[in-house]
């Protein structure tokens, strides 16, 4: 019921899962991500255990294909499940069970994982594979949205439409950054609008919060102000005129 796309940047080591579904708030219970870790996403019949655990599980530094068989072999439900991961090497790991609804499937590569069910059909996955590939010079989370709005011009669910999320750890214990459609006629493009909201002061100001390096973070306002008013104006001198 559900097409998803995680990855680990090789870059920046930031990690996370982007997804889209015909249901109500998918951002609560399929993605899963860890910074130094890796990500998770779990759908169809979700299992939103597979998430907590397999992450841990990886942070122990269980192989990923071994992570992937032990939850699997705890859920007897596993055939109706569907779950892809990654980890802070970039190796991925995938299963589509057996009693999914087609069209369902997934992909798995180097640093990155697509994967579907009850989708208009196979070109979805497809798609998201090769617009993630070919924006390799943009964020982590640009490259996630791009994957999803081709996923989405490709048919995507094929029951329609209803949430999405966007969900990137980079090195802190919160994220960098968490963004969620829960019910919206037409999620990803909601999602974009909301992503391109946010560069204009969520995404700058994560740059001040507390970190495990300066616990105090920055929170003298007048620097706050100057360097968010500093970084808007280099921004919109490097737009095309």
């Amino acid at each position: 019921m559900t097409f998803s796309i995680i990855a680990w940047d090789e870059l920046t080591g930031q990690t996370g899962v982007a997804v889209s579904t015909k249901f109500l708030a998918v951002g609560s219970l399929c993605p899963f991500a860890q910074a130094g870790v890796g990500a998770v996403a779990t759908q169809a019949f979700v299992n939103p255990t597979f998430g907590p655990r397999g992450l841990r599980l990886l942070e122990q530094g269980v192989a990923v294909e071994d992570v992937l068989a032990i939850l699997l072999k705890s859920d007897e439900g596993r055939e109706h499940r569907q779950i892809h991961i990654v980890d802070s090497r970039g190796r991925t790991a995938a299963f589509t069970g057996n009693e999914t609804v087609d069209w369902a499937g997934h992909k798995s590569f180097p640093y990155f994982s697509v994967a579907g069910n009850m989708l208009a059909n196979e070109h979805v996955i497809e798609a998201m594979a090769e617009a993630y590939q070919s924006s390799l010079d943009q964020p982590l989370a640009e490259r996630f949205l791009r994957a999803l709005e081709a996923g989405q011009a490709a048919g995507g669910d094929k029951r329609g439409r209803q949430s999405s999320a966007l969900y990137i750890m980079s090195t802190e214990v919160y994220p960098l950054v968490d963004l969620r459609v829960d019910d919206h006629p037409d999620p990803v493009a909601e999602l974009r609008r909301i992503y391109e909201e946010s560069k204009k002061e969520y995404i700058p100001f994560q740059q001040f919060l507390p970190t495990a390096a300066n616990p105090a973070g920055i929170y003298d306002r007048a620097i706050i102000d100057r360097i968010i008013a500093e970084q808007a104006a280099n921004d919109q001198q490097r737009k095309p005129q």
